[in-house]
């Protein structure tokens, strides 16, 4: 099977450049084809023509006047005579269409006992016998040019053909990246969509075809961009709202409930209670409206691993010399955060947080050593809402941890992996891709 190149604009111009040079090498085999009788019916005529003039001038001339005759048609005409002798070495012709069209127009012409050569005793030339009467014993060679029996090859044909070759294969390059070139820039809109950003509004240009389909990407990413407008601010009024309340029970609690234990239980139950408003709002803002900048790397996870330090949870910090990298802070630092809590939320100690560089990406990785996640299970619980129910059920949460740090990845181009950990637990690395500011 042949093998198409992967991209379209490259598949568009290998099909366009092979129906051209398909097309071209049909005509060019119909033109030789077509072209050859005439061809062959021209060089018989001259050779018949010729012939039949020598003839008839050395038959009206008196035989002692033909050897001056001879001298005066190659002196004078470039005509070449010889007499044919018995023992001259006569080369066959070639096989082909075009000498055996030649050899027939001259039999037709000249008599079937006429004999055509392209070389006598192994001198090059268009040979071609004759007698002066049918029955004369005496044979005579008229030698022609070779080029007029053989059909040469014009070269500067071949600089035209080349030179119209390549402007059709110009002209195809030119409509395949015409084709090509809305598609691309659909397919990177495509991909910012895909990444929870807002793309530019694309062109509608171009075919009727690639307008429509323009129009209607804008139409959808305007209305995914107002729904998600439309969701933040249902859910930031609703976190407003219920924050009010939260907070007069929270004082209500330690102004009217004796019991310490049961005043620790209500407020525990406050605290956890905003803290899933805290995550409803985290997904809900997704980017929060923050504007790319520089992200000093080695500055903001150390900041992390200190601050769980500080909370009492001793995370061992394994990072080398990280690049600066584009990307929105506060999102990294609430995905990184999210993945180090579930680490002792869900796993066990001790908990590492590590750091590597690519070419074109860093990778952050958070492990622990606690039951894991099923590889079955790792992508479902990457959605919203998503829960394990085996292993980490016992601990409350919201089941948005896991989508804000995929969604935070698939922001900065990158993704989220969890991979089981080789000696027990589970290794949680977020892949951010490197990027120039801009």
């Amino acid at each position: 099977m042949i093998r198409l190149p992967g991209s379209l604009l490259a598949r568009t111009f290998v099909l366009i450049a092979a129906l051209v040079l398909l097309t071209t090498a049909a005509w060019l085999s119909l033109f030789r084809y077509v072209e050859a009788e005439p061809r062959a019916r021209e060089t018989a005529q001259l050779a018949a023509s010729t012939v039949n003039l020598i003839r008839a001038a050395l038959v009206a001339s008196a035989p002692e006047r033909r050897p001056d005759l001879f001298v005066e048609l190659i002196t004078r005409e470039g005509i070449r005579l010889l007499p044919a002798e018995p023992t001259d070495e006569i080369e066959s012709l070639p096989e082909g269409r075009y000498i055996g069209l030649v050899r027939d127009q001259i039999h037709a012409l000249l008599g079937p006992h006429t004999r055509i050569s392209l070389a006598v005793n192994e001198v090059p030339g268009f040979w071609v016998s004759f007698r002066l009467e049918d029955n004369d014993d005496d044979e005579y060679w008229l030698i022609l040019p070779q080029e007029r029996a053989l059909r040469t090859f014009a070269w500067h044909w071949l600089a035209w053909g080349l030179l119209a070759l390549s402007l059709a294969l110009a002209v195809a390059w030119f409509i395949a990246s015409r084709i090509n070139r809305p598609l691309t820039a659909l397919g990177a809109a495509a991909r910012a969509v895909g990444q929870g950003r807002t793309p530019d509004p694309l062109p509608e240009t171009g075919a009727d075809e690639l307008r429509q389909l323009a129009a209607a990407f804008n139409r959808m990413a305007e209305d995914l961009a107002r729904h998600d407008k439309d969701r933040a601010e249902v859910l930031a009024g609703i976190s407003h709202d219920l924050r009010t309340p939260l907070t007069r029970l929270r004082l209500e609690a330690e102004l009217s409930i004796a019991s310490e234990s049961a005043r620790d239980a209500v407020a525990a139950d406050i605290e956890q209670m905003e803290a899933v408003i805290a995550q409803f709002m985290d997904y809900a803002r997704g980017d929060g409206g923050e504007t790319e900048a520089a992200v000093d790397l080695n500055r903001l996870l150390g900041e992390i691993a200190a601050r769980q330090q500080a909370l009492g949870h001793p995370v061992a910090a394994d990072l080398p010399p990280l690049p600066t990298l584009v990307g929105r802070e506060r999102a990294l630092r609430r995905a990184v955060t999210n993945l180090v809590d579930n680490a002792f939320k869900y796993g066990a100690p001790p908990v590492e947080l590590k750091a590597a560089v690519a070419v074109d990406a860093v990778t952050i990785e958070i492990l622990d050593r606690g039951p894991g996640v099923p590889p079955a299970e790792a992508d479902r619980l990457k959605r919203p809402f998503a829960r394990l129910d085996s292993a980490r059920s016992n601990v409350t949460g919201t089941g948005l941890g896991l989508a804000i740090v995929d969604r935070t990845a698939r922001l900065h181009g990158g993704g989220l992996d969890l991979l089981p950990r080789p000696g027990g637990g589970l290794t949680a690395r977020l892949t951010l891709a490197r990027r120039p500011l801009g």
